[in-house]
Protein backbone atom coordinates (compact mmCIF):
# COMPACT_ATOMS: atom_id res chain seq x y z
CA UNK A 1 0.00 0.00 0.00
CA UNK A 2 1.47 3.37 -1.01
CA UNK A 3 1.72 5.45 1.86
CA UNK A 4 0.79 9.11 1.55
CA UNK A 5 3.27 10.28 4.09
CA UNK A 6 6.36 9.63 1.65
CA UNK A 7 5.07 11.56 -0.69
CA UNK A 8 4.29 14.93 1.38
CA UNK A 9 7.99 14.70 2.78
CA UNK A 10 9.65 13.61 -0.73
CA UNK A 11 7.80 16.09 -2.98
CA UNK A 12 9.68 18.95 -2.47
CA UNK A 13 13.17 16.88 -3.71
CA UNK A 14 10.48 14.69 -6.43
CA UNK A 15 9.18 18.42 -8.04
CA UNK A 16 12.88 19.86 -7.77
CA UNK A 17 13.95 16.83 -9.96
CA UNK A 18 11.69 17.02 -12.60
CA UNK A 19 12.11 20.77 -12.63
CA UNK A 20 15.86 20.63 -12.90
CA UNK A 21 15.45 17.49 -15.64
CA UNK A 22 13.41 19.67 -17.53
CA UNK A 23 15.63 22.67 -17.34
CA UNK A 24 18.65 20.24 -18.11
CA UNK A 25 16.83 18.98 -21.37
CA UNK A 26 15.92 23.17 -22.37
CA UNK A 27 19.24 24.64 -21.86
CA UNK A 28 21.20 21.55 -23.43
CA UNK A 29 18.93 21.87 -26.63
CA UNK A 30 18.85 25.66 -26.80
CA UNK A 31 23.27 25.29 -26.42
CA UNK A 32 23.63 22.75 -28.70
CA UNK A 33 22.05 24.76 -31.57
CA UNK A 34 25.58 27.45 -30.51
CA UNK A 35 27.77 26.67 -33.01
CA UNK A 36 31.77 26.10 -31.14
CA UNK A 37 35.08 26.19 -33.00
CA UNK A 38 36.40 22.50 -31.07
CA UNK A 39 34.57 19.67 -30.86
CA UNK A 40 33.98 18.82 -27.08
CA UNK A 41 36.76 15.70 -27.63
CA UNK A 42 38.44 18.47 -28.97
CA UNK A 43 37.91 20.53 -26.46
CA UNK A 44 38.74 18.25 -23.60
CA UNK A 45 42.27 17.11 -25.12
CA UNK A 46 42.92 21.13 -25.09
CA UNK A 47 42.49 21.76 -21.60
CA UNK A 48 44.15 18.72 -20.31
CA UNK A 49 47.35 19.13 -22.15
CA UNK A 50 47.54 22.44 -20.96
CA UNK A 51 47.29 21.07 -17.70
CA UNK A 52 50.10 18.93 -18.22
CA UNK A 53 47.32 15.69 -18.41
CA UNK A 54 48.32 14.27 -21.59
CA UNK A 55 48.21 10.42 -20.24
CA UNK A 56 44.24 11.25 -19.71
CA UNK A 57 42.72 9.29 -22.54
CA UNK A 58 39.52 10.63 -23.86
CA UNK A 59 37.05 7.97 -24.85
CA UNK A 60 33.92 8.17 -26.53
CA UNK A 61 30.71 6.50 -24.65
CA UNK A 62 27.49 5.35 -25.52
CA UNK A 63 24.04 6.79 -24.52
CA UNK A 64 22.76 10.33 -23.83
CA UNK A 65 24.38 12.74 -21.15
CA UNK A 66 26.67 9.85 -19.67
CA UNK A 67 29.67 11.49 -19.70
CA UNK A 68 32.01 11.37 -16.83
CA UNK A 69 36.06 11.05 -15.48
CA UNK A 70 36.85 7.48 -13.99
CA UNK A 71 39.84 8.65 -11.78
CA UNK A 72 40.56 4.60 -11.22
CA UNK A 73 42.00 4.32 -15.35
CA UNK A 74 42.44 8.14 -15.67
CA UNK A 75 39.67 8.22 -18.91
CA UNK A 76 37.21 10.61 -19.72
CA UNK A 77 34.57 9.06 -21.69
CA UNK A 78 31.94 11.60 -23.60
CA UNK A 79 28.78 10.72 -24.53
CA UNK A 80 27.56 10.10 -28.38
CA UNK A 81 26.01 13.93 -28.05
CA UNK A 82 29.16 15.70 -26.85
CA UNK A 83 32.26 13.84 -28.01
CA UNK A 84 32.09 15.05 -32.00
CA UNK A 85 29.75 17.85 -31.85
CA UNK A 86 30.53 20.89 -32.17
CA UNK A 87 28.19 23.50 -30.39
CA UNK A 88 28.33 25.27 -26.88
CA UNK A 89 26.57 22.39 -24.96
CA UNK A 90 28.98 19.48 -26.14
CA UNK A 91 31.98 22.29 -25.03
CA UNK A 92 30.58 22.95 -21.81
CA UNK A 93 30.17 19.31 -20.84
CA UNK A 94 33.82 18.22 -22.24
CA UNK A 95 35.20 21.14 -20.15
CA UNK A 96 33.30 20.12 -17.17
CA UNK A 97 34.38 16.65 -16.58
CA UNK A 98 37.91 17.96 -17.67
CA UNK A 99 37.55 19.37 -14.71
CA UNK A 100 37.54 16.41 -13.12
CA UNK A 101 40.46 15.21 -14.10
CA UNK A 102 42.05 18.27 -13.58
CA UNK A 103 40.91 18.10 -9.57
CA UNK A 104 42.30 14.68 -9.45
CA UNK A 105 45.74 15.36 -10.96
CA UNK A 106 46.08 18.37 -8.55
CA UNK A 107 44.70 16.44 -5.40
CA UNK A 108 41.31 18.15 -4.71
CA UNK A 109 40.27 17.01 -1.93
CA UNK A 110 36.60 17.19 -1.44
CA UNK A 111 37.10 14.51 -4.73
CA UNK A 112 39.60 12.61 -2.39
CA UNK A 113 36.65 12.20 -0.27
CA UNK A 114 33.99 11.61 -2.42
CA UNK A 115 35.96 8.75 -4.27
CA UNK A 116 36.68 7.08 -1.12
CA UNK A 117 32.90 7.07 -0.47
CA UNK A 118 31.79 5.79 -3.53
CA UNK A 119 31.62 2.18 -2.83
CA UNK A 120 29.84 2.72 0.44
CA UNK A 121 26.99 5.04 -1.52
CA UNK A 122 26.58 2.29 -4.20
CA UNK A 123 26.09 -0.19 -1.46
CA UNK A 124 23.35 2.35 0.54
CA UNK A 125 21.78 3.47 -2.66
CA UNK A 126 21.28 -0.54 -3.63
CA UNK A 127 20.85 -1.84 -0.56
CA UNK A 128 19.20 0.09 1.63
CA UNK A 129 15.89 0.37 0.10
CA UNK A 130 15.30 -3.22 -0.04
CA UNK A 131 16.79 -3.23 4.16
CA UNK A 132 14.03 -0.41 5.00
CA UNK A 133 11.63 -1.86 3.09
CA UNK A 134 11.86 -5.16 4.96
CA UNK A 135 12.04 -3.09 8.08
CA UNK A 136 8.80 -1.92 7.47
CA UNK A 137 6.91 -5.04 6.77
CA UNK A 138 8.67 -7.08 9.35
CA UNK A 139 8.59 -4.03 11.87
CA UNK A 140 11.95 -4.54 13.02
CA UNK A 141 13.49 -1.34 14.26
CA UNK A 142 16.82 -2.91 13.73
CA UNK A 143 16.50 -3.57 10.09
CA UNK A 144 15.47 -0.10 9.82
CA UNK A 145 17.98 1.54 11.68
CA UNK A 146 20.56 -0.29 9.47
CA UNK A 147 18.21 1.05 5.89
CA UNK A 148 18.16 4.65 7.40
CA UNK A 149 22.14 4.11 8.00
CA UNK A 150 22.52 3.19 4.28
CA UNK A 151 20.74 6.26 2.97
CA UNK A 152 22.69 8.52 5.64
CA UNK A 153 25.76 7.28 3.84
CA UNK A 154 24.02 8.51 0.61
CA UNK A 155 23.27 11.59 1.75
CA UNK A 156 26.93 12.55 2.78
CA UNK A 157 28.09 11.18 -0.76
CA UNK A 158 25.70 13.89 -1.98
CA UNK A 159 26.71 16.58 0.16
CA UNK A 160 30.32 15.73 -0.30
CA UNK A 161 29.89 15.48 -4.30
CA UNK A 162 28.38 19.18 -4.45
CA UNK A 163 31.35 21.36 -4.01
CA UNK A 164 32.99 18.75 -6.20
CA UNK A 165 31.02 19.60 -9.20
CA UNK A 166 30.25 22.83 -8.27
CA UNK A 167 34.22 23.46 -8.36
CA UNK A 168 34.29 21.25 -11.69
CA UNK A 169 32.16 23.92 -13.31
CA UNK A 170 34.24 26.78 -12.08
CA UNK A 171 37.10 25.00 -13.39
CA UNK A 172 35.54 24.47 -17.06
CA UNK A 173 33.94 28.53 -17.73
CA UNK A 174 37.64 29.40 -16.69
CA UNK A 175 39.98 27.32 -18.27
CA UNK A 176 37.62 27.93 -21.44
CA UNK A 177 37.68 31.68 -21.37
CA UNK A 178 41.61 31.89 -20.90
CA UNK A 179 42.65 29.59 -23.08
CA UNK A 180 40.28 31.35 -25.84
CA UNK A 181 38.09 27.91 -26.60
CA UNK A 182 35.22 30.18 -26.42
CA UNK A 183 34.41 33.92 -25.92
CA UNK A 184 33.03 35.95 -22.86
CA UNK A 185 29.97 36.58 -24.60
CA UNK A 186 29.46 32.66 -25.59
CA UNK A 187 29.98 32.21 -22.08
CA UNK A 188 26.49 32.70 -21.04
CA UNK A 189 25.75 29.55 -22.97
CA UNK A 190 27.85 27.54 -21.04
CA UNK A 191 26.75 28.85 -17.84
CA UNK A 192 23.07 27.94 -18.45
CA UNK A 193 23.85 24.17 -19.51
CA UNK A 194 26.39 23.73 -16.12
CA UNK A 195 24.03 25.67 -13.99
CA UNK A 196 21.06 23.46 -14.77
CA UNK A 197 23.02 20.51 -14.26
CA UNK A 198 24.16 21.71 -10.93
CA UNK A 199 20.17 21.77 -10.13
CA UNK A 200 19.80 18.30 -10.39
CA UNK A 201 22.99 17.50 -8.15
CA UNK A 202 21.05 19.30 -5.73
CA UNK A 203 17.88 17.65 -6.38
CA UNK A 204 19.72 14.29 -5.69
CA UNK A 205 21.11 15.52 -2.08
CA UNK A 206 17.84 16.85 -1.40
CA UNK A 207 15.53 13.16 -2.12
CA UNK A 208 18.63 11.63 -0.06
CA UNK A 209 18.16 13.49 2.73
CA UNK A 210 14.51 13.21 2.63
CA UNK A 211 14.54 9.36 2.62
CA UNK A 212 16.02 9.74 5.56
CA UNK A 213 13.88 12.04 7.41
CA UNK A 214 10.94 9.91 6.04
CA UNK A 215 11.94 7.13 7.13
CA UNK A 216 13.43 8.00 11.20
CA UNK A 217 9.72 9.61 11.12
CA UNK A 218 8.22 6.20 10.65
CA UNK A 219 10.38 4.34 12.59
CA UNK A 220 9.30 6.86 15.52
CA UNK A 221 6.01 5.98 14.57
CA UNK A 222 6.27 2.59 14.55
CA UNK A 223 8.31 2.83 18.10
CA UNK A 224 5.50 4.76 19.47
CA UNK A 225 3.00 2.32 18.29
Amino acid sequence: MIDPLYFIVLAPALLMAMWAQGRVRATYASASQEPAVLSGAATARHLLDSAGLSNVAIEPIAGQLTDHYDPRTKVLRLSQGVYGQHNMAAVGIAAHEAGHAIQDARGYFPLRIRNLAVPLAQFGGGAGMFILMAGLVMRSPVLLLVGIGSFVAVAAFQLINLPVEFDASRRAKKHLVEHGIISKAELSHVDRVLDAAAWTYVAGTLYAVLIVVYFLIRLRGGSRS
